[in-house]
């Protein structure tokens, strides 16, 4: 959410970063609505003032015997005339509030510009991508050739973009989750957390996800489906103030995820890329905005770790103005290697976004902190970054660790979680 007071001191700069955004200039409609508004509350405000201190002269009036009747008439027709100003000022106050919750966040400087995810910036690759004396497979091939990844029956279950994961897969599924948590929480110092996959609008509202979305989100009753355990784990700190000595404040959770996919019609519909339901490892951080910049870096390099760990190569893209997202200064995004697809030429996909959202979900939670020298209350900065998409780390997995008999060699660090070195088709 934007800061009013932002639009009127820097209105040239607020248009500057709306048209990074292929948006049109909004500062002089905003702030007419603005200025409207606030003429409408003084005018309000100084009826209900005038309608006050009419009734105590009508009282005291009244007590000298007075004729009240001039005043009285006053009264009535204030009372008569405010309803229709406290009805235009709450339609303008509603249009600001749509106007500010529904634009995107301010770009960071430092964000490239460009259209779309063509003109993002590389900013490192690492590994050594694998070499097969064969055409690689792709992870339905291998998974379905294991007996253990079936799509037909997600389908008959649920629908298309679902899948079954059985025996090793499943196992699979469970070990790179625990694997993740297990890093995030030893090494990283982040909290284990088990949020709610069921939330209220308020809470989706938060984090940027309402109203601009909805069409993207699975709705049941009153509460909406988690597209990512971004969304709880933020809201913690809705309507709170937080001891700034407490900050920084690091929160992990494995959850399942629930995405409708509205707007990618036609997307990767094979496999498990992009399914309606999927799993994730969320990382989020809150804290103090002079260490958001820096706190983004040690979350990628988090995320990073990970794929180390796994012995996956990937690079590090730096999103550009027309690829980052809604609630996002900047974003690092961070693509696998996945040698099965483009029909065993190989490509890049994403597996992580790490992004700093600076106070822009804070100001919409009302998450503040009380700073510990001055006393003063200012936004939180907030940061969310996955730590690894889980489905898509186990196409990694099967896809770099292929073998030209079908089998699957794990990575190390996989060998203790799995109770083995590599997954066989079932006997």
């Amino acid at each position: 959410m934007h800061d009013i007071r932002f639009i009127r001191e820097n209105p040239d700069a607020f248009d500057a970063a709306l048209k990074r955004r292929k948006l049109t200039p909004m500062a002089s409609e905003i702030l007419e609505a603005d200025s409207n508004r606030r003429s409408l509350q003084a005018k309000i405000q100084e009826m209900q003032s005038r309608r006050n201190q009419t009734s105590k002269e009508i009282g005291a009036l009244k007590a000298k015997g007075g004729d009240a009747n001039a005043l009285i008439a006053e009264v009535n027709e204030i009372k008569a005339n405010m309803p229709a100003l406290e009805n235009e000022e709450a339609k303008l106050a509603d249009k600001l509030d749509t106007w500010l919750l529904e634009l995107p966040n301010i770009l960071d400087a430092s964000v490239p510009d460009g259209d779309d995810e063509t003109q993002n910036e590389l900013i490192r690759t690492i590994g050594d991508l694998p070499q097969f004396s064969f055409t690689p497979k792709d992870h339905v091939a291998l998974g379905e050739g294991l007996g253990q990844m079936d799509f037909a029956l997600g389908a008959k279950l649920a629908g298309a973009r679902f899948v079954v994961l059985s025996g090793q897969l499943a196992r699979l599924e469970r070990a790179l989750a625990t694997f993740m948590l297990d890093t995030h929480t030893t090494e990283f110092g982040y909290v284990e957390t088990l949020p709610p996959a069921l939330v209220n609008s308020q809470t989706m509202t938060g984090t940027g996800q309402l109203p601009k979305f909805a069409e993207d989100l699975y709705r049941t009753d009153d509460k909406w489906l988690i597209p990512t355990a971004e969304v709880p784990l933020t809201n913690i700190v809705a309507d709170e103030i937080i001891n700034g000595a407490a900050l920084p404040l690091r929160m992990t959770a494995y959850t399942q995820c629930f995405r409708s996919e509205a707007g990618s019609a036609g997307r990767d519909t094979r496999g498990m890329i992009r399914q309606h339901q999927f799993s994730k490892v969320e990382m989020v951080s809150i804290v103090h905005p002079d260490q958001s910049t820096e706190e983004l870096d040690r979350m990628t390099s988090c995320a990073e770790a990970i794929l180390q760990k796994l012995e996956l190569p990937y690079r590090v893209l730096k999103l550009c103005s027309g690829d980052t997202g809604f609630s996002a200064q900047q974003t690092y995004d961070l693509e696998v290697w996945l040698p099965g697809q483009d029909e065993g030429r190989g490509m890049y996909r994403e597996i992580s976004s790490c992004s700093n959202c600076g106070p822009f979900q804070a100001r919409r939670m009302k998450a503040r902190f009380r700073d510990a020298e001055t006393g003063d209350t200012r936004f939180l900065h907030t940061l969310n970054g996955s730590g690894l998409a889980v489905g898509r780390t186990l196409i990694a997995v099967l896809e770099n660790g292929q073998q030209e008999n079908g089998s699957i060699l794990l990575p190390r660090a996989l060998h203790g979680y799995m109770g083995t070195d590599r997954l066989v088709a079932k006997a």
